[in-house]
C-alpha cells in the first residue's frame, strides 16, 4: 500500500494516488490540511485523463493517525509532497517514521537501490540512505501546481509518474 500526502489533497497527492493505481499499486491519499469531500482540482483531473488514469469519484480527505498507522498500510510507504508534510506525518504517527519519505527523496533512494532489493523494505532503503549524500532541502519538495497553468500540473504529474514507473519496474 502507498499513502500519498500533500497539504490539501486536491492535486499532488490526488494525482499520485490515481497514477499509482494506474500502475497497478494499491494507493490512498490525504492532506495535512484537507477539507474532506472536495473534488480534485480541475487541471489535475485533465492531466490524469491525458495519462489515461481515472480521476472519477475522487474526494479529498484529511490525514489522521489511524490512516498512517493502520494495518492496511503496513508494510507500505508514506510518500509526502514536501518535507513539511513528511514532518506532519511523523508527528501524527511517530512509528511511521521509518517508512515515511518525501516522494522526491524516495525517488532518489529507489534509483540507487541495488537490483533485487525490495523497494518497500525499510532496511534496504536505510542502507541506500546511508550511502547517498544528503540533498539540498529544496530538492525534496514537490512544487504545488495549484492555481497555476496546466503545464505546471503536467510537470508535477510527470515527476510523480517517473518515480512510480521506477517502482513498477522493480516488481
Amino acid at each position: 500500500m502507498l499513502l500519498f500526502v500533500c497539504r490539501a489533497n486536491l492535486c499532488r497527492s490526488a494525482m499520485a494516488e490515481r497514477l499509482a493505481a494506474w500502475h497497478g499499486f494499491a494507493a490512498q491519499s490525504a492532506g495535512t490540511h484537507a477539507v474532506p469531500g472536495l473534488e480534485m482540482a480541475g487541471n489535475a483531473q485533465a492531466v490524469l485523463r491525458e495519462f489515461g488514469a481515472d480521476p472519477a469519484g475522487f474526494r479529498s480527505r484529511r490525514l489522521t493517525p489511524p490512516l498512517l498507522a493502520g494495518p492496511a498500510l503496513t508494510p507500505g510507504l508514506v510518500l509526502a509532497a514536501t518535507r513539511a508534510e513528511r514532518a506532519a506525518c511523523v508527528t501524527l504517527a511517530p512509528a511511521a517514521a521509518g517508512r515515511t519519505f518525501t516522494l522526491l527523496q524516495y525517488g532518489r533512494y529507489l534509483a540507487a537501490l541495488p537490483p533485487g532489493d525490495d523497494p518497500f523494505d525499510r532496511a534496504a532503503l536505510s542502507r541506500v540512505r546511508g550511502r547517498l549524500q544528503p540533498a539540498a532541502p529544496g530538492d525534496d519538495d514537490l512544487a504545488d501546481p495549484i492555481g497555476g497553468p496546466l503545464d505546471g500540473f503536467r510537470e508535477c504529474a510527470d515527476t510523480i509518474n517517473r518515480i512510480l514507473s521506477l517502482l513498477a519496474a522493480r516488481r
